[in-house]
Protein backbone atom coordinates (compact mmCIF):
# COMPACT_ATOMS: atom_id res chain seq x y z
CA UNK A 1 0.00 0.00 0.00
CA UNK A 2 2.90 2.37 0.78
CA UNK A 3 5.70 0.57 -1.04
CA UNK A 4 8.64 2.87 -1.79
CA UNK A 5 7.06 5.91 -0.14
CA UNK A 6 8.81 8.11 2.42
CA UNK A 7 6.30 8.58 5.22
CA UNK A 8 6.84 11.17 7.93
CA UNK A 9 5.07 10.41 11.21
CA UNK A 10 4.85 13.28 13.67
CA UNK A 11 4.27 12.52 17.32
CA UNK A 12 6.16 9.31 16.58
CA UNK A 13 7.07 8.67 20.22
CA UNK A 14 3.44 8.67 21.35
CA UNK A 15 1.11 5.71 21.67
CA UNK A 16 -0.56 6.25 18.29
CA UNK A 17 2.60 7.52 16.59
CA UNK A 18 4.60 4.41 17.45
CA UNK A 19 1.89 2.14 16.11
CA UNK A 20 1.40 4.27 12.98
CA UNK A 21 5.12 4.07 12.23
CA UNK A 22 5.02 0.30 12.63
CA UNK A 23 1.93 -0.08 10.44
CA UNK A 24 3.34 2.19 7.72
CA UNK A 25 6.60 0.25 7.70
CA UNK A 26 4.61 -2.97 7.44
CA UNK A 27 3.01 -1.58 4.30
CA UNK A 28 6.43 -1.02 2.73
CA UNK A 29 7.09 2.60 3.68
CA UNK A 30 10.39 4.16 4.66
CA UNK A 31 9.30 5.81 7.90
CA UNK A 32 10.77 9.01 9.33
CA UNK A 33 9.68 9.76 12.89
CA UNK A 34 9.49 13.24 14.43
CA UNK A 35 8.76 14.09 18.04
CA UNK A 36 9.89 16.41 20.79
CA UNK A 37 11.87 13.57 22.32
CA UNK A 38 12.27 9.82 22.01
CA UNK A 39 12.64 7.10 24.61
CA UNK A 40 16.37 6.44 24.50
CA UNK A 41 18.56 7.82 21.73
CA UNK A 42 16.72 8.58 18.47
CA UNK A 43 17.30 6.08 15.67
CA UNK A 44 18.74 6.95 12.28
CA UNK A 45 15.34 7.93 10.92
CA UNK A 46 14.06 9.57 14.09
CA UNK A 47 14.44 13.28 14.67
CA UNK A 48 13.91 15.08 17.97
CA UNK A 49 12.45 18.48 17.09
CA UNK A 50 10.06 21.00 18.60
CA UNK A 51 7.30 21.13 15.99
CA UNK A 52 5.96 24.36 17.44
CA UNK A 53 9.20 25.97 16.18
CA UNK A 54 8.61 26.69 12.50
CA UNK A 55 12.27 27.22 11.63
CA UNK A 56 13.44 24.07 13.39
CA UNK A 57 10.67 22.06 11.77
CA UNK A 58 11.53 23.36 8.31
CA UNK A 59 15.23 22.62 8.77
CA UNK A 60 14.58 19.09 9.99
CA UNK A 61 12.22 18.23 7.16
CA UNK A 62 14.50 19.80 4.55
CA UNK A 63 17.21 17.40 5.71
CA UNK A 64 14.88 14.44 5.18
CA UNK A 65 14.65 15.13 1.45
CA UNK A 66 11.77 13.63 -0.52
CA UNK A 67 8.59 13.25 1.50
CA UNK A 68 5.63 11.45 -0.03
CA UNK A 69 3.23 11.18 2.90
CA UNK A 70 2.78 12.96 6.22
CA UNK A 71 0.82 11.42 9.07
CA UNK A 72 0.34 14.50 11.25
CA UNK A 73 -0.26 12.89 14.64
CA UNK A 74 1.51 15.31 17.00
CA UNK A 75 -0.97 16.95 19.36
CA UNK A 76 -2.51 16.56 22.76
CA UNK A 77 -5.56 16.77 24.98
CA UNK A 78 -6.25 18.48 28.27
CA UNK A 79 -9.62 18.49 29.98
CA UNK A 80 -10.12 22.14 30.76
CA UNK A 81 -12.30 24.34 32.92
CA UNK A 82 -15.40 26.09 31.60
CA UNK A 83 -14.80 28.42 28.66
CA UNK A 84 -15.10 31.55 30.77
CA UNK A 85 -12.53 30.19 33.23
CA UNK A 86 -9.99 29.09 30.62
CA UNK A 87 -6.80 31.13 30.86
CA UNK A 88 -4.97 32.62 27.86
CA UNK A 89 -2.17 30.17 28.58
CA UNK A 90 -4.54 27.20 28.36
CA UNK A 91 -5.97 28.41 25.05
CA UNK A 92 -2.48 28.95 23.68
CA UNK A 93 -1.26 25.56 24.91
CA UNK A 94 -3.99 23.67 23.05
CA UNK A 95 -3.36 25.73 19.92
CA UNK A 96 0.40 25.17 20.01
CA UNK A 97 0.10 21.40 20.46
CA UNK A 98 -2.64 20.75 17.93
CA UNK A 99 -2.62 23.56 15.37
CA UNK A 100 0.87 25.04 15.27
CA UNK A 101 2.55 21.63 15.01
CA UNK A 102 0.40 20.64 12.02
CA UNK A 103 0.67 24.03 10.36
CA UNK A 104 4.47 24.14 10.64
CA UNK A 105 4.84 20.67 9.16
CA UNK A 106 2.45 21.51 6.33
CA UNK A 107 4.34 24.71 5.51
CA UNK A 108 7.59 22.73 5.36
CA UNK A 109 6.45 19.81 3.20
CA UNK A 110 3.95 21.25 0.72
CA UNK A 111 6.49 23.09 -1.50
CA UNK A 112 8.34 19.85 -2.16
CA UNK A 113 5.12 17.99 -2.86
CA UNK A 114 4.09 20.73 -5.29
CA UNK A 115 7.42 20.46 -7.07
CA UNK A 116 6.93 16.70 -7.51
CA UNK A 117 3.23 16.99 -8.32
CA UNK A 118 2.22 14.36 -5.78
CA UNK A 119 1.84 13.94 -2.05
CA UNK A 120 -0.53 13.11 0.74
CA UNK A 121 -1.18 14.68 4.14
CA UNK A 122 -3.32 13.04 6.82
CA UNK A 123 -4.20 15.13 9.86
CA UNK A 124 -5.85 14.14 13.13
CA UNK A 125 -8.99 15.97 14.17
CA UNK A 126 -11.39 14.71 16.81
CA UNK A 127 -14.88 13.29 16.68
CA UNK A 128 -15.79 15.28 19.78
CA UNK A 129 -14.80 18.54 18.05
CA UNK A 130 -17.55 18.31 15.46
CA UNK A 131 -19.48 20.30 18.05
CA UNK A 132 -18.61 22.04 21.29
CA UNK A 133 -18.26 20.01 24.49
CA UNK A 134 -18.48 21.15 28.10
CA UNK A 135 -15.11 21.72 29.76
CA UNK A 136 -13.33 20.97 26.49
CA UNK A 137 -13.62 24.38 24.85
CA UNK A 138 -9.94 24.97 24.12
CA UNK A 139 -9.44 21.44 22.82
CA UNK A 140 -12.55 21.52 20.63
CA UNK A 141 -11.56 24.89 19.18
CA UNK A 142 -8.05 23.64 18.40
CA UNK A 143 -9.18 20.39 16.79
CA UNK A 144 -11.96 22.06 14.83
CA UNK A 145 -9.30 24.44 13.51
CA UNK A 146 -7.31 21.42 12.30
CA UNK A 147 -10.44 20.16 10.56
CA UNK A 148 -11.11 23.47 8.77
CA UNK A 149 -7.41 23.70 7.89
CA UNK A 150 -7.65 20.23 6.34
CA UNK A 151 -10.63 21.20 4.21
CA UNK A 152 -9.08 24.48 3.08
CA UNK A 153 -5.75 22.91 2.20
CA UNK A 154 -7.46 20.11 0.31
CA UNK A 155 -9.32 22.60 -1.87
CA UNK A 156 -6.09 24.47 -2.56
CA UNK A 157 -4.05 21.39 -3.49
CA UNK A 158 -6.44 18.84 -4.97
CA UNK A 159 -5.78 19.92 -8.56
CA UNK A 160 -2.03 19.73 -8.00
CA UNK A 161 -1.83 16.00 -7.25
CA UNK A 162 -1.85 16.35 -3.47
CA UNK A 163 -4.62 14.94 -1.32
CA UNK A 164 -5.27 16.19 2.20
CA UNK A 165 -7.63 14.44 4.60
CA UNK A 166 -8.14 13.91 8.31
CA UNK A 167 -9.30 11.19 10.66
CA UNK A 168 -11.66 11.98 13.52
CA UNK A 169 -11.09 9.43 16.27
CA UNK A 170 -13.23 9.00 19.33
CA UNK A 171 -11.40 7.77 22.45
CA UNK A 172 -8.21 5.95 21.47
CA UNK A 173 -7.27 2.90 23.51
CA UNK A 174 -3.97 4.10 24.99
CA UNK A 175 -2.34 3.42 28.38
CA UNK A 176 -2.94 7.04 29.41
CA UNK A 177 -6.65 6.89 28.57
CA UNK A 178 -7.02 3.58 30.39
CA UNK A 179 -5.36 5.09 33.45
CA UNK A 180 -7.59 8.17 33.31
CA UNK A 181 -10.79 6.16 32.75
CA UNK A 182 -10.24 2.81 34.49
CA UNK A 183 -13.94 1.95 34.73
CA UNK A 184 -14.75 2.52 31.04
CA UNK A 185 -15.42 -0.28 28.58
CA UNK A 186 -12.08 -0.17 26.78
CA UNK A 187 -13.24 -2.71 24.19
CA UNK A 188 -15.45 0.00 22.66
CA UNK A 189 -12.57 2.41 22.13
CA UNK A 190 -10.53 2.76 18.94
CA UNK A 191 -7.49 0.51 18.76
CA UNK A 192 -4.40 2.49 17.68
CA UNK A 193 -3.64 -0.07 14.99
CA UNK A 194 -7.10 0.27 13.48
CA UNK A 195 -6.76 4.05 13.38
CA UNK A 196 -3.28 3.77 11.89
CA UNK A 197 -4.58 1.51 9.12
CA UNK A 198 -7.15 4.13 8.14
CA UNK A 199 -4.45 6.81 8.10
CA UNK A 200 -2.16 4.68 5.96
CA UNK A 201 -4.97 4.05 3.49
CA UNK A 202 -5.60 7.80 3.20
CA UNK A 203 -1.88 8.27 2.58
CA UNK A 204 -1.77 5.64 -0.14
CA UNK A 205 -2.36 5.92 -3.88
CA UNK A 206 -5.60 3.99 -3.37
CA UNK A 207 -7.03 7.17 -1.79
CA UNK A 208 -5.78 9.61 -4.43
CA UNK A 209 -9.40 10.54 -5.29
CA UNK A 210 -10.23 11.42 -1.68
CA UNK A 211 -9.89 15.13 -0.88
CA UNK A 212 -10.89 17.04 2.23
CA UNK A 213 -12.55 14.07 3.92
CA UNK A 214 -13.02 14.11 7.69
CA UNK A 215 -13.27 10.40 8.38
CA UNK A 216 -14.88 9.36 11.69
CA UNK A 217 -13.04 6.44 13.32
CA UNK A 218 -15.14 5.69 16.36
CA UNK A 219 -14.79 2.01 17.11
CA UNK A 220 -17.92 1.00 19.03
CA UNK A 221 -18.20 4.26 20.94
Amino acid sequence: MLNGKVVVVTGANGALGRVAAEVAAGHGAEVVGLDLRFDGAPGARQHAVDLTDAAATAATLAAVGRIDVVLNIAGGFDMGPAVHETTPEQWAHMTRMNVDTARNVIAAVVPGMLARGRGSIVNVGALSAREGQANMGAYCVAKSTVMRLTESLAKELRSKGINVNAVLPSIIDTPTNRKDMPDADHSRWVAPRDLAEVMCFLGSDAARAVHGALVPVSGLA
